[in-house]
């Protein structure tokens, strides 16, 4: 007969697989160190995660993650309403915010256009984006998707979109490699890669 954890242990390393990037050994190595070294943090860590569980949303305007019905930055009236910075996930929202460059609104999409991965345009806050374009005083939309194949079809997709609509779409440029995720950009490369943005079609 195989020796094994404990089944409570075994639950919580298969729970901590479900993670991005946490393998079987990661997550074993977690659970060891929650378990035999760190019981107190393993309580505080719980609640954590239950509290954010319970109070993190998506803001009612951009769809940035928020604890209230609108982020700090769509609350905050000096931000510029005429530009909409277009990002993939909130921790691209958080990258360029580290700039402190960039002075106007953002739109978080929530995925991107991967046809081979079956997610369309139907997965992504797009209508979203469309309704808000029309209802506001959008004139620029920033295109800031990750430099991938479906980051760049993403982008090409939505400039069409709102090009159609009277909106001048540029993309950041300078800087980003190709295949490159925003959210690990350093701050001197997004600060090129705003300063640089192109206009696409």
């Amino acid at each position: 007969m195989s020796v094994r954890f404990p089944q409570s242990m075994q639950k919580l390393i298969r729970e901590l697989t479900k993670l991005p990037t946490i393998g079987e050994k990661s997550a074993t190595r977690l659970a060891y160190h929650l378990i035999q070294n760190d019981r107190k943090l393993a309580g505080t860590l719980s609640e954590a995660m239950q509290r954010a569980a319970e109070d993190v949303k998506l803001c009612e305007k951009c769809y940035a993650l928020t604890d209230t019905q609108e982020c700090q930055i769509c609350q905050d009236d000096r931000r510029d309403q005429t530009t909409i910075c277009i990002v993939e996930k909130p921790m691209d929202l958080l990258a360029i915010e580290r700039v402190a460059e960039y002075r106007g609104l953002y739109h978080v999409l929530h995925g991107v256009w991967a046809p081979l991965r079956g997610m369309g345009p139907e997965s992504m806050k797009l209508e979203e984006l469309v309704s808000r374009v029309k209802d506001g005083e959008v004139s620029e939309a920033i295109l800031a998707t990750s430099s991938t194949v479906e980051g760049d079809a993403t982008a090409l997709y939505i400039s069409r979109i709102l090009e159609e609509m009277g909106v001048n779409t540029t993309r950041l440029a300078q800087g980003m490699p190709k295949g490159g995720e925003l959210e690990y950009a350093d701050e001197v490369t997004l600060s090129r890669a705003f300063s640089g943005r192109i206009r696409l079609g």
